[in-house]
């Protein structure tokens, strides 16, 4: 299936989108190009069941390089954060959605073995085979109503490295016979590595600021 323009229901998206990025930040809308990448990027993803530039370029017919869509998904100043809010925003409006529960889910992403570039990789147990394997631990936060659940957050959790050391060292010297008052002090945790829970409270905070006119019933954990 070939992709020369966006489809006109994601064009449709992305102009509302601009319009509430106007309202709730003056400045804050897509320019030319950003809107006419992400509407690209939008198509790309329902008509291939992808995030892949290499697959990109191919629906396209080589109008839109791998370089190019890359380049402007890591350097261009898209205000990520608020495209999320704002989006929520326009789906909770559509659907005419006043209130609803708040559900918290994980979700683990196997990546490739050797990876050390993608963002909040580590080592994880690979369930299928047993083994390890580098991958991504996603927290979401998730609205339930009666007609839909949708995602409106999510963050990237990630063990403290220091910490995991500590605590595999501290296992062997424990193994080993070696008392606890001799064995290293445990180290505070760094605040670029929060805890689940940690990361929970910062989501609904982040929530209650957005979206301070939805009901919410109950929290789920």
């Amino acid at each position: 299936m070939l992709m020369n323009a966006p489809a006109t229901f994601i064009q449709s998206y992305i102009d509302d989108l601009n319009d509430a990025l106007n309202q709730l930040k003056p400045g804050a809308a897509l320019t030319r190009i950003q809107a006419a990448w992400l509407g690209a990027c939008l198509t790309c993803i329902l008509l291939m069941n992808s995030v892949c530039w290499a697959k990109f370029e191919r629906a396209s017919l080589g109008d839109c390089k791998v370089a190019a869509l890359s380049w402007v998904f890591r350097k261009a100043s898209i205000p990520w954060d608020w495209l999320l809010r704002v989006s929520v925003v326009l789906i909770l409006k559509r659907y005419g959605i006043t209130e609803g529960v708040l559900a918290f889910d994980e979700s683990d992403r196997a990546r490739s073995k050797s990876t050390k570039r993608i963002y909040k990789v580590y080592k994880q147990k690979h369930k299928g085979s047993g083994g390890y394997v580098n991958g991504q631990t996603i927290v979401l936060l998730l609205l339930v109503t009666s007609s839909i659940t949708v995602p409106v957050g999510f963050f990237f959790y990630m063990p403290d490295p220091a910490l995991k050391q500590w605590d595999k060292e501290d296992k062997r010297l424990k193994k080993s016979g070696i008392a606890k008052k001799d064995r290293p002090i445990k180290p505070e945790r760094d605040s670029a590595y929060p805890t689940k829970t940690e990361i929970a409270l910062g989501l609904l905070k982040e929530f209650k600021v957005a979206h301070s006119l939805i009901k919410i019933k109950g929290v789920l954990a």
